[in-house]
């Protein structure tokens, strides 16, 4: 691993991650440099990295590139490589980790900072498309955090939903709290077949999906759905991607709450080199600071909007954008 690699992730684990900007600015200049392909990108846009000097100035690579490159900075070994499921007919995304337990601890301790200690939960994982294939970056996540729980009585769910509900309902009085998380279409499929169950003791995560099972629907339904089905009186969302290494977590209506090691910039949808702290909504650009080893500035094809300091909406996709596991279509 390369001194700069081993260097800044102590940094951005210890107090520094409240720096953001000189940590962002000091990986852009080393991946402007290290990574190949984005080095490449960035004198096809003719830009010189040593006159970029704010965040908005910083080119951001089309999250594409994850589909036909590989993004990989400083020549790093990847060990693990996490692939999205893709669409018919195209490509899959791939992101090629060098350090997955660099990828664990940072994924724990977000998760931790908006939800407490992973020993105080149970986690119950309905994820059927995404354990019925290789390489998903979400299985492996939650496969961390339930061996973290150190409960029995943790663990996935494929389509045995009897057992689920099962579970979920012997938990009422467990003394821990108990952490229902979701591809949508399944947890949808679950509030059909028992709806008017109490799950009220739960806390409902759906990390969005509906990859052809479903017609799409706005978050706002299918949160709605859910709370109906189960009597919750808010449903939790998880934002995150193959392409990312850091994840995004909202307590309620869909409202995100950005991690330290992330930020968002969002850009004109005409325009996509038009970077603006007054935009209301746009394209949504990430820096994602986890990205140390490939690349931590992409150019999604999510449109999104601020709700707050820190805190912003995924309104839905470019219409002629690939669909995505995590997509939540605007109708």
């Amino acid at each position: 691993m390369q001194p700069f690699s081993q260097t800044f992730k102590s940094d951005l684990l210890s107090g520094q991650r409240g720096h953001f900007e000189p940590l962002a600015l000091r990986l852009f200049r080393y991946q402007a440099t290290h990574n190949p392909v984005y080095a490449t990108y960035l004198r096809h846009l003719r830009r010189d990295p040593a006159e970029i000097k704010t965040l908005a100035e910083i080119p951001f690579l089309p999250v594409s590139f994850f589909k036909t490159h590989p993004l990989v900075t400083g020549g790093v070994t990847p060990s693990l490589v996490f692939e999205s499921s893709g669409t018919t007919g195209q490509p899959p995304s791939r992101h090629y980790v060098h350090d997955p337990a660099f990828y664990r601890k940072v994924a724990q301790i977000l998760f931790e900072e908006a939800y407490g200690p992973l020993d105080g939960w149970h986690i119950l994982a309905l994820l059927p498309s995404y354990l019925e294939r290789n390489g998903a970056s979400l299985v492996y996540m939650v496969d961390h955090f339930i061996r973290c729980t150190g409960s029995p009585e943790s663990g996935f769910y494929l389509k045995n939903q009897h057992e689920l509900v099962a579970k979920l309902t012997s938990l009422r009085q467990s003394g821990r709290k108990t952490l229902l998380i979701g591809v949508t279409f399944a947890l949808l499929d679950l509030a059909e077949a028992f709806s008017g169950i109490d799950l009220s003791h739960v806390t409902v995560m759906e990390t969005g999906g509906m990859k052809g099972r479903r017609a799409e629907l706005l978050r706002e339904e299918v949160h709605q759905m859910l709370k109906s089905s189960f009597n919750l009186s808010a449903v939790h969302s998880e934002y995150g991607m193959t392409e990312l290494l850091s994840q995004a977590y909202a307590p309620a209506e869909g409202e995100f709450t950005l991690p330290p090691t992330m930020r968002i910039l969002l850009r004109d949808v005409n325009d996509p080199f038009s970077i603006s702290n007054e935009l209301r909504s746009g394209g949504i650009n990430i820096i994602d600071l986890a990205n140390v080893d490939s690349c931590a500035f992409i150019e999604t094809q999510d449109l999104g909007t601020f709700t707050g300091p820190d805190r912003f909406r995924v309104l839905g996709r470019f219409d002629n954008s690939d669909i995505r596991g995590c997509n939540l279509m605007v109708q």
